[in-house]
Order: C-alpha cells, then structure tokens, then sequence
C-alpha cells in the first residue's frame, strides 16, 4: 500500500500541475472554487474535498490523460475466453491498454486535449471501473484497492498547492509533458515551478 501509493499518487499530481501551469485559465477557475469554498483566510481541510467538483474533475482528467498504470497490472484468465471474437487461451498474461483506451476518439471528443470539464458534464464516469471507457483504477475483483487512498491524496494535495499558491515556469527552463513510458507513466522531464504566496495571512504558511 505505501509503495503503491507513493510514485503514483505523485507523479499524477505532477501531470496535473503541469497540465495546470500549461492551462493557466483552467488553474484560475480552479482557484476561483476554492476561493468560494475555502477563502483566503483558511487553509484547505479534508472537509472542503467534498465540496470541489472542479478539483475532482482535474484529477479525473488528468488519469484519463496520463494512467498512473498505463497498462494496468497484468491479468490472467482462469479459463480459456473469447472476447471480441479473438480466443484468450488459458493462463495467457493479458494487459488492457487503458493509456488507448481514454483517448480513443470514437469515444472521447478531442481525446488529447486537457479539459476538465468533459467530468462535469459526465459525471457518471467515476473511479469504480463500470465505465469501461475510463479505466485508471481498472476494474472487477482486481480493482487497484488503494483507489480511496489516492483519491483522497491527490485531491487534497493537489488543492491544497492550488489555493495556497500561484505556480509559474522559471524564467529559460520550458515546460515539457512528454510521457516516460513504463509500469508507472512518469513526466520524462520532471516539473520545476515556482510558488507565489496567494493567501490574505502570512501566518497561514507556518
């Protein structure tokens, strides 16, 4: 679980802010949200999560976009299969390809490109893998069962660097997405960026 929900759960929040910097009005409606839910005044709590649509929207479109797991954990059939009209044999190690399937364009509009809000219209895609065009988590018996960890530290990490701070490049560095493809998706080029205070109370950073 500590292994599991370390590199994944971080690298996604890197794709997320990376996606943000890149997006800067997304990341300006993101902290309009919080701003309306948290204030200026507060630090972001657990309690607030719940209140974030937008906040769990980035991070649904960000697994979409960039799977922690592109290939999810091999399965194994206990018997031989047909599915889709090819035969799986038995004990064939079978890995689904969710990194294709979220962004299929038969199924996904605009599949490469980072839009949070395609979640707050389809709000039946969540993170139980019985949508099976959205699979980060994977799905069935062998579901990732560390799926209310992650969400619960990604999310609260993830508005607690948005609400406390604005994040920019440093000035010559260049912001890069590219993907380092492996058992865990990673940024090949690990972001670098600068926080901006952004809270009313100096005292609130301590």
């Amino acid at each position: 679980m500590v292994v599991g929900g370390t590199d994944t759960s971080t690298n996604t929040i890197e794709f997320a802010m990376a996606e943000l910097i890149r997006n800067p009005q997304l990341m300006k409606r993101a902290q309009q949200e919080l701003d309306e839910v948290v204030g200026k005044e507060n630090i972001v709590e657990e309690s607030h999560i719940t209140k974030l649509p937008y906040i769990l929207a980035i991070m649904k479109e960000t697994l979409r976009l960039h799977p922690t797991i592109p290939l999810l954990v091999p399965h194994r059939p206990a018997e031989t299969a047909v599915v889709g009209g090819y035969t799986i044999p038995k004990d064939t190690k079978v890995f689904i390809n969710v990194w294709s399937i979220q962004r299929d364009p038969n199924v996904w509009e605009n599949p490469t490109e980072f839009r949070p809000e395609r979640f707050l219209d389809n709000k039946s895609c969540d993170f139980t893998g019985t949508d099976y065009s959205f699979l980060p988590f994977g799905s069935g018996r062998r579901i990732c069962a560390g799926v209310a960890l992650a969400e619960r530290m990604v999310l609260y990490t993830l508005a607690t660097l948005l609400h406390s701070f604005d994040w920019k490049i440093p000035e010559g560095r260049v912001l890069d997405l590219e993907e380092k493809f492996g058992i865990v998706l990673k940024l090949k080029t690990p972001l670098v960026a600068l926080p901006v205070p952004r809270l009313s109370d100096s005292n609130l950073y301590l």
